[in-house]
């Protein structure tokens, strides 16, 4: 009889050992179902859920499934890691909610064997340069930042307004080198044309929402009372939208102002939809469709087919107003 139950226990042991087999083999050959995390550093806001959406498209197509995880700081992302690798997937694209954290991402994520890309914004080294071994994708910050200058510069000679009387409200972020990246080419693009550097006013905002932008211009327009007319730049539409609110409330009316956010997001469009113009006047439109759909699908081939994905994509973007955007959005 012992020698029966010993038997039994050694084919069980066999065909649990075999099942492990089976499984990691399947898994390696691409045949077990493909799971992949999209972490994001602020899920609340529309580009973030976009990327969200088009993942999951991106998911639908090839059959594999999206974990969409917030990670508003470096804690819950390398919570989310583990809580990935827990649930058996095979990799994450990740915006990070801070640059330097890429060391500790990497580490963390070779450590549980997860495949990564990069988002949006570019990890750094423990030297402070970018981590070029980690696939990334991001937009041309630099010259979408140029293309924002450059519209501002052309609103300002069309509108007549005396350089002695405009400034240059750049709403920055330093912080963040994507940020610092957008705003430097805004600047630049405007020095080049002839603007006075005298008349850009650095606004550093402490948050990268509308409420944030909101404050810094306020500290800004607080001090230089003698400014007529005002363009305003930052990171995002939000720092643009931000501007707008403060030099409304501060007495400026739409003839006085010209903002151009960058991202095309809701909070641009709905202002080009109400009827009466505001100072709020074009964006760059970055699609979110590449940024989602697009890293989504590079990691599946990545994890199923074994290709790496570039080391390095960057996406364009498209001046929109209130006169295009709908049919921008609609090839967008």
């Amino acid at each position: 009889m012992k020698r029966f139950v010993a038997l039994v226990l050694v084919m069980l042991i066999a065909l649990s050992f075999t099942s492990v087999l089976f499984a990691a083999g399947a898994k390696e050959d691409g045949d077990a179902p493909v799971k992949i995390g999209f972490l994001v550093k602020m899920p609340e806001e529309p580009w973030f859920q976009n990327e969200w959406k088009f993942a999951e498209q991106a998911g639908e197509k090839y059959g594999f499934e999206v974990v969409k995880i917030g990670t508003p700081d470096g804690e819950k992302v390398l919570s989310a890691i583990d809580n990935l690798a827990a649930q058996g997937a095979q990799g994450f694209v990740i915006c990070t909610p801070d640059v330097n954290l890429g060391p500790a991402i990497m580490a963390k994520a070779n450590a549980v064997g997860l495949k990564v890309i990069a988002v949006d914004d570019r990890f750094l080294g423990a030297d402070g340069n970018p981590m070029e071994d980690v696939p990334y994708m991001g937009i041309s910050a630099y010259k979408i930042g140029r293309q924002v200058g450059d519209t501002m510069m052309a609103q300002m000679k069309e509108r007549g307004w005396k350089q002695s009387e405009t400034g240059f409200l750049r709403i920055s972020f330093n912080e963040l080198p994507t940020a610092k990246s957008r705003t430097d080419g805004m600047t630049d693009a405007l020095v080049e044309a002839g603007f006075d550097e005298a008349f850009i006013f650095e606004s550093p905002e402490k948050t990268t929402d509308t409420e944030g932008g909101f404050n810094a211009a306020n500290i800004t327009l607080t001090k230089n009372p003698k400014i007529k007319h005002w363009m305003v730049g930052g990171l995002n539409d939000e720092a643009a939208m931000g501007g707008t609110r403060a030099l409304e409330g501060g007495g400026f009316g739409v003839e006085d102002i010209v903002s151009v956010g960058i991202g095309g997001s809701g909070t641009a469009t709905n202002e080009f939809a109400k009827t009466e113009m505001t100072g709020f006047y074009a964006t760059a439109l970055i699609s979110p469709y590449r940024h989602g759909f697009e890293t989504a699908e590079l990691l599946y081939k990545w994890i199923v087919d074994g290709v790496k994905p570039p080391a390095t994509t960057f996406t364009s973007a498209v001046m929109i107003n209130r006169d295009n955007y709908v049919e921008e959005l609609a090839k967008n």
